[in-house]
């Protein structure tokens, strides 16, 4: 057992004393309905009241086993006991004081960390790597884009067809997961490409698309997800990510890595990218690296962060308090929860595999580390997201909370600190809910 788990009583497997949604999470839900914007996308009536390691309990005292971490944030758990300290120690210091206009050491602390870990080469005087601090995936995404028009001096940009990264309007002008994502907000950022993603779509674009309609010498960057998150949780093909280095190096292009959902030891390692041992120009980070506290960061190679002051700010972004907390949630990656996302990916794979063995609704499990996904068909074989929504549905109502991503995918991103006991119930019953009705 992991020596993090916390050790105070919460139950390990879910617990469920109402019907779902209970009294106080259906009043709660009608006073959020009043007054919050319906473009929030609740797929099941969960009303959160506190979570602890890999499970949340609700305001009925229903206890669910949490396969999705807050869409893949709560990297170390919920109320990870070494975090929860950083965060206080902290707060009783000093809360917010703005990093773009003053220093302060826990912003320092972090980006000495980061910037040492990056998968950049390794200069022979200097860092390897600077950082700039945000608060999300999507402002990182946009930081990035402007960072990399600005090195450049080029203005066009390439991205991926079922790429997602952010809804701000550069990063959903990246983005070509979902239509419903982009419709109606047009027009969107000039100057983006989208390819498919597979070695074929970049063969498109060197052989096709920059000896007709796109300049290569216009080209400021290309942004690619390592594993496509939104989009399906899309592994690339083997050489894929070779490819596209060699080929941003022929034509003078930044790579782009969005390690948003990918990164902070989701996959086993740091960064997703370090699987492929390729070395991007600038990264995206964003998500599980405050274990819940909202803080993203650009890593770009030391080079290329040449911007001036002013030219590129923030208020919040690398708030202390956030900031301790990503240096909580580094020791830990560090220290255990890498190699425990790497065994328990794998148990997690290997179970999501037997499965599809038994059972023909599902098809393609694939993943890296904890971040796994199978996809549901239908008896034709045809992706089929209306029985992989209704299976989340289910699964809710069973004590299980899972996301969908992609056309009809069952994501599983929980948190890194599950145990093999844990991934073994969300087996059993996603498999009770597979099994033909009698």
């Amino acid at each position: 057992m992991l020596s993090s788990i916390l050790s105070h009583p919460f139950p390990l497997e879910p617990y469920l004393q109402t019907d779902l949604p209970g009294p106080r999470a259906r009043s709660l839900m009608d006073r959020d309905r009043a007054v919050t914007s319906p473009s929030y996308t609740r797929s099941y009536p969960l009303v959160a009241h506190r979570g602890q390691g890999c499970m949340i309990e609700d305001v009925d005292g229903n206890v669910f086993l949490d396969m999705t971490a807050g869409i893949a944030v709560a990297s170390t758990g919920h109320a990870h006991p070494q975090v929860v300290a950083a965060i206080q120690g902290q707060s009783e210091q000093l809360i917010h004081m703005s990093g773009t206009d003053f220093y302060y050491e826990p912003m320092v602390e972090l980006a000495e960390a980061l910037t040492a870990r990056a998968p950049f080469p390794q200069p022979d005087i200097g860092v390897k790597a600077k950082v700039f601090f945000t608060n999300s995936g999507a402002e990182s995404l946009e930081g990035a884009i402007k960072l990399a028009r600005y090195f450049t001096g080029r203005s066009r940009v390439v991205a991926f067809l079922g790429a997602f990264h952010g809804r701000t309007y550069g990063a959903m002008s990246l983005t070509g997961s979902k239509p419903v994502q982009c419709e109606g907000f047009g027009p969107l950022l000039p100057g983006i490409t989208h390819i498919p993603y597979s070695l074929s779509g970049l063969d498109y674009l060197e052989h096709t698309l920059f000896k007709s309609m796109l300049p290569a010498q216009e080209v400021a960057a290309i942004v690619v997800e390592p594993i496509q998150g939104e989009g399906g949780y899309v592994l690339p093909e083997e050489g894929f990510h070779a490819r596209l280095r060699d080929l941003c190096d022929r034509f003078g292009i930044l790579m782009i890595v969005d390690e948003v959902q990918t990164g902070m030891g989701r996959t086993g390692k740091l960064f997703a990218i370090e699987h492929w041992e390729v070395m991007p120009d600038i990264i995206t980070l964003a998500k599980g690296i405050a274990s819940g506290l909202p803080l993203g960061a650009i890593l770009a190679r030391s080079e290329l962060m040449t911007w001036p002051p002013g030219s590129h700010a923030t208020t919040f972004g690398g708030n202390p308090v956030a900031c301790a907390a990503a240096i909580a949630t580094l020791k830990l990656l560090e220290s255990e929860l890498m190699s425990n996302a790497t065994e328990r990916g794998q148990e997690l794979l290997g179970g999501l595999q037997a499965l599809a063995a038994r059972y023909p609704q599902l098809a393609h499990p694939r993943g890296q580390g904890l971040m796994v996904a199978v996809d549901l068909v239908s008896s034709e074989g045809q992706l089929d997201p209306i029985q992989r929504d209704r299976l989340v549905d289910q699964a809710f109502y069973q004590g299980l909370l899972l996301l969908g991503c992609g056309k009809a995918a069952l994501r599983f991103c929980p948190p890194l600190i599950i145990q093999s006991q844990q991934i073994q119930t969300a087996l059993s019953i996603l498999a009770k809910l597979l099994a033909p009705r009698s």
